[in-house]
């Protein structure tokens, strides 16, 4: 069974376009490898943070929106924790009930 997911993540501000690019693409081709489906990303851009993180004062977000089974979430964070370049991620599996209710 497929459920809903959003993870958003940091990127370092120093990242070139292309780098931050070929990152969100192995994540997605990772998702779609494993049998998930994207449904949508949001690029937030360079916002500033609230602490330093890694000595950085600013961050680049990135958030994706998937529908997904429980075992490639795990396949996708192992993923992402190896990934140079990404500084934080969060990982949060959103209620379908939810989406019903706002519309």
């Amino acid at each position: 069974m497929l459920r809903k997911y959003e993870v958003l993540l940091l990127l370092s501000p120093e990242l070139a376009s292309d780098s931050r690019k070929e990152i969100v693409e192995g994540l997605i081709a990772i998702i779609d490898r494993e049998g998930g489906k994207m449904d949508e990303i949001d690029d937030w851009g360079s916002r500033q943070l609230a602490y330093p993180v890694q000595n950085q004062t600013r961050g680049y977000y990135v958030r994706l929106i998937f529908d997904a089974p429980g075992p490639l979430v795990a396949e996708l964070e192992r993923n992402i924790r190896i990934t140079d370049g990404i500084f934080k991620f969060v990982t949060v599996k959103l209620d379908e009930t939810a989406k019903a209710e706002e519309a």
